[in-house]
């Protein structure tokens, strides 16, 4: 299905996307031939980008209407799914097989490319992001042609081909990797002192496979999300009622305040299904169209205390226009462009009022507090750098210039973002 001049927006609402057509095929040949008769083409996944990373003034092409594929390969612990499903629909029909994704995301209601393609992850010491999952990647490239990517049979070539941010061509199916499920018990520890998480880091983020704190920088405490594998270390308990010099919740608790807790994973130490505890919010719980703006950036592991006392520093100037902070370690990866590329990271993710004129400068003076750590901000989310500022943080990414220069030699995957992105020096 094909709208010419048809305007698309992404979820926050705060891009409206300038494509003179907008696709929407319903089999493989059918968006083969758009691409092999597309100029500019750029695909859109679930929209939960907040810049333009996948805007065109060509052809926009969504592929969630696409054939549906889920095929569990049991000898080989994977399975390979359609792009274009939603997290929380593989994770479901995963779960129904007995088997497991090893990490997830904080909401389920995002596209399994769009959201391994921009480095995407969820929380863990010892969890890599959700490109690290992911074993080979089936896609159209220039002129509607079928190319297949993989771990196994192009290792010199795939470290640049998942978080390959839309640039290689349109991705139709993914081969995940998993593991036999398990239950997780979700507790949440409020009122914890910022400055325990501090001088006690490895602990805090060491105590659950998941830890999350949320802070508004502004006030001196935090609250910390912990999920606990019932099958692991503690089995599932709580830590202790007074551990780290918080208190338990005593209520279902929402990390943006003043929002309904129902719409969050069932929390209070009751075991449950891994695909029901590890996001934050809910699989059965449509967001509204965000009524936010979000911006993250991460810092190598080493450099975690130094970035918490940068930022704790800027609180005042954050406060009026900032809902909720995340704190989240992640494990290193080999994607050539993950922000969490070749080392052990911290995320610090922002819920920002969606008010761009007075929350992108705000979220420029973070990121120059923090470039100087080593820092590297989310591939889809609002940024005061332009995409070549962003790019010159990774070494890699002359490899992923010569990478996309050889799949795809005209450009056709490529718009305004990519075309600075990748601009020789």
């Amino acid at each position: 299905m094909t709208s010419t001049g048809a305007v698309a927006r992404n979820w926050a609402g705060n891009v409206t996307f300038g494509a003179a057509r907008l696709h929407r095929p319903e089999t493989v040949d059918e968006l083969r031939r758009v691409v092999a008769e597309g100029r500019r083409i750029r695909v859109l996944g679930s929209g939960h980008s907040f810049n333009l990373i996948a805007d065109t003034d060509g052809d926009l092409v969504r592929v969630d209407a696409l054939p549906r594929v889920f095929e569990v390969d049991e000898a080989a612990s994977t399975v390979t799914v359609s792009a274009g499903m939603l997290y929380g629909e593989v994770a479901a029909a995963l779960h129904a097989r007995g088997r497991a994704l090893g990490n997830m995301a904080s909401l389920p209601h995002i596209s399994v490319y769009g959201s391994v393609a921009t480095g995407t992850h969820g929380s863990g010491d010892r969890q890599p992001g959700l490109a690290d999952a992911v074993t080979a990647v089936r896609l159209i490239g220039p002129g509607g042609e079928p190319v297949e990517l993989s771990r196994e049979r192009d290792p010199e070539r795939f470290g640049g081909a998942v978080v390959n941010l839309g640039a290689l061509g349109v991705v139709t199916e993914v081969t995940l990797r998993t593991e036999p499920a398990f239950e997780v018990a979700q507790w949440v520890q409020e009122d914890v002192p910022l400055d325990t998480v501090v001088e006690r880091f490895d602990e805090v983020f060491g105590v659950a496979r998941s830890v999350s704190v949320f802070t508004d920088w502004a006030g001196t405490t935090g609250t910390v999300v912990l999920k606990r594998r019932t099958d692991g270390p503690g089995g599932g308990a709580h830590p202790g009622a007074d551990w780290m010099g918080g208190r338990p919740a005593d209520k279902p608790w929402h990390p943006v305040p003043g929002m309904p807790a129902e719409h969050c994973t069932v929390q209070n130490g009751v075991p449950g299904p891994w695909h029901e505890r590890l996001p934050h919010f809910r699989a059965e719980f449509t967001p509204s169209r965000g009524d936010e703006l979000q911006s993250e950036i991460f810092v190598p592991r080493t450099e975690a205390v130094e970035a918490i006392a940068r930022l704790r520093e800027l609180g005042e100037r954050m406060a009026p226009v900032l809902l909720i902070s995340e704190i989240r370690t992640v494990a290193a990866d080999a994607q050539w462009l993950s922000p969490t590329g070749g080392r052990d990271s911290v995320a610090f993710h922002f819920t920002w009022r969606k008010d761009p004129d007075a929350v992108v400068p705000v979220i420029a003076e973070m990121e120059q507090r923090l470039l100087p750590l080593d820092a590297r901000v989310h591939w889809g989310k609002v940024s005061g750098l332009t995409p070549a500022a962003i790019g010159v943080r990774y070494e890699r990414l002359p490899d992923f210039r010569r990478l996309v220069a050889d799949h795809d030699p005209d450009g056709v995957f490529r718009n305004t973002y990519l075309d600075d992105l990748l601009a020789e020096d």
